[in-house]
């Protein structure tokens, strides 16, 4: 077995400022410390992330935050081996701003540096937690992304199907400013569904009877905004209990979509008759529970051993970025001083853009 490599990790694609450090070999590795400052409040008062304020406090909270994890790991960075950064996708004034902490500490201290792939964090999280063995399925569902992907490696990833518009973390953020909740959409809804009836309002579920893996969440975006319209229309607003009932029935029809195409993901995925079949979700959508429940149950239904990460890993962080750098470690040589920030970069380079392609590359 190879010598265990001691990574930081270093995370600034979206709102959540984040610095890691893991130690260890692919498939066995343990995190000694996971930083995270989520800019939560300062986006509040705006219903969503605002690019130009995240770059900004990125650029005031890197250093902290690996200060932070240093010390919380009781280490310094004579004792890293290497550096493992966000590249892409994400918003690009964050990417950058860490792609070029990473490129300020290399050439400081002639550590190498990995560029990693956001989505591959969060798709080989599994590996950081749990050691799953190759191959596994992976449903990848956050605020922008939603996959199926078959891992086969750390830098071997094979889409089935995945949204082909709005992501259902997006779709939460939209529904919950629809319906007057907070934001963080997701956790909002996800309270308040507690004391609704999740059967009062019959959404539909988009691409239920198409072939594939494919997914859709606009459509679903859209029935609730109808169904509260004519609620205020016909009783002059919009009552607590129907604030419950229409997030009930919202996240019912997502688990609902997600739980059916699973189904179709999974009879794909046990094609390949893998030694050991497991079904993993990440993403920050993976930390809702009620979606989670469904999809343990129909990987019970498949025989098929389920795993969702703790819920700190689900959301984003530095440490599974820092377990992807020990990963590909293995099977690639480290990044130079070229390596650039990109607002896109799909994981699955073989197959067709799902949302279309543009001067910047595939969306997804």
């Amino acid at each position: 077995m190879s010598r265990a490599k001691t990574l930081l990790g270093i995370e600034s694609s979206c709102d959540d400022t984040a610095a890691a450090v893991v130690r260890g070999v692919p498939g066995e590795m343990t995190a000694l410390s996971s930083v995270v400052y989520a800019q939560t409040d300062l986006h509040a008062a705006f219903g969503g992330v605002v690019p130009e304020i995240a770059a900004r406090a990125h650029a005031e909270r890197l250093d902290v935050s690996i200060v932070a994890a240093l010390e919380q790991a009781g280490i310094g960075l004579d004792g890293i081996d290497a550096i493992a950064v966000t590249c892409g996708p994400g918003l690009i004034g964050g990417v950058v701003s860490g792609v070029m902490m990473a490129k300020g500490l290399s050439a400081a201290t002639g550590l190498p540096m990995y560029g990693v792939n956001h989505l591959a964090g969060h798709a080989l999280t599994p590996r950081l937690s749990d050691g799953v063995a190759f191959p596994y399925l992976m449903l990848l569902v956050s605020g922008g992304h939603c996959q199926f992907l078959i891992v086969h490696g750390p830098d071997r990833f094979e889409r089935l199907g995945g949204t082909i518009d709005d992501a259902p973390g997006e779709a939460f953020d939209k529904v919950a400013r629809l319906l007057g909740l907070g934001q963080p959409g997701g956790p909002a809804i996800e309270t308040i569904s507690h004391e609704g009836d999740p059967a009062r309002f019959a959404f539909p579920r988009p691409l239920a009877n198409k072939p594939g893996c494919d997914l859709s969440f606009s459509g679903l975006k859209t029935a609730v905004l109808r169904a509260r319209d004519d609620l205020v229309d016909a009783q002059d607003g919009l009552h607590e209990q129907d604030q419950a009932d229409l997030a009930a029935s919202f996240q019912a029809a997502v688990r609902d979509s997600l739980v059916g195409k699973s189904a179709r993901a999974l009879e794909r995925y046990l094609s390949l008759t893998p030694d050991t079949p497991t079904f993993c979700v990440a993403g920050g959508v993976a930390a809702n529970m009620t979606i989670r429940g469904g999809l343990e149950t129909i990987s019970g239904e498949f025989g098929v051993r389920f795993l969702a990460p703790p819920l700190a890993l689900c959301t984003d962080n530095a440490a599974m970025i820092a377990a992807a750098g020990i990963e590909q470690m293995a099977v690639r040589a480290p990044d130079d001083m070229s390596l650039s920030a990109r607002p896109r970069m799909p994981l699955d380079m073989d197959s067709a853009a799902m949302l279309g392609s543009g001067k910047k590359g595939a969306k997804a």
